[in-house]
């Protein structure tokens, strides 16, 4: 079983990509080239780590009712955080002062962050090599969300450090999100487990189709960026295979 010291270094993974990609958006921006390729990336990791290694272990365990419940809670839990995110985003619109970063926005981000952070404890309560792979794979996708907070920042003429307390701010929502799941979730009996497993599946799945590749194919796609999504999957493929 891994030490939970190691589980608190994981969980800090994604905190600090989020806060390397906010850097490097808040003092250079980035073309959109990149960040499409950022983005595919990373919808391929996640898409890897999220059917090599939680779906084997959901189909081994042969209870279709808690799947279907599971997945079912999964996709009506990241339709209703999609939709406050963009009834927050929309209303953030509003926002009169350029140098602030809307509300509305920060609160649609930490929620998406915190829902990582429950998803990395799904991750830990599957097992420690799911856990581990799941924090780097959800690091990449911080990562690109960073490069978005970074920018906008940039935009809004906010001072780097004041762009450090937010990123940090926002990082943090992950993290105790993570420390939360990973707390609650590690214990659970198998029926419970195969639920929770199951809802992690649908909400990682989410995740790819429905915002990192949507965000991603905002920019017309080139074979570079086609390609990043299969290699990242290959990339975390064979690092689940090799670990």
């Amino acid at each position: 079983m891994i030490m939970s010291s190691e589980i608190f270094g994981y969980a800090s993974i994604p905190v600090i990509a989020i806060v390397i990609g906010g850097i490097i958006g808040s003092i250079q921006q980035p073309s959109t080239a990149f960040n499409s390729t950022v983005l595919h990336f990373a919808a391929g990791v996640v898409f890897s780590v999220a059917t090599v290694e939680l779906l084997p272990d959901i189909i081994k365990k042969h209870a279709p009712l808690e799947v279907a419940i599971g997945f079912g809670l999964g996709t009506a839990a990241m339709l209703l955080v999609k939709f406050l995110a963009e009834k927050l985003a929309d209303e953030s619109d509003t926002t009169i002062d350029s140098k602030v970063l809307p509300i509305g926005m920060l609160v649609a981000l930490a929620i998406d962050l915190a829902i990582d952070g429950l998803l990395l404890g799904v991750g830990f309560a599957a097992g420690n090599k799911e856990g581990i792979l799941l924090s780097m794979a959800l690091g990449v996708e911080v990562f690109s969300l960073g490069l978005a907070v970074g920018l906008t920042c940039k935009k809004r003429d906010i001072l780097l450090q004041n762009s450090l307390i937010i990123l940090l701010g926002l990082g943090m929502t992950s993290f105790v999100g993570s420390m939360i799941g990973t707390t609650f979730l590690i214990n659970l009996s198998r029926e419970l487990l195969e639920l929770v497993l199951s809802f992690g599946l649908a909400a990682l799945l989410f995740l790819v189709t429905e915002e990192l590749l949507t965000e991603a194919h905002e920019e017309e796609d080139t074979l570079l960026q086609t390609s990043a999504f299969f290699g990242g999957f290959l990339l975390f493929l064979i690092i689940a295979m090799v670990v």
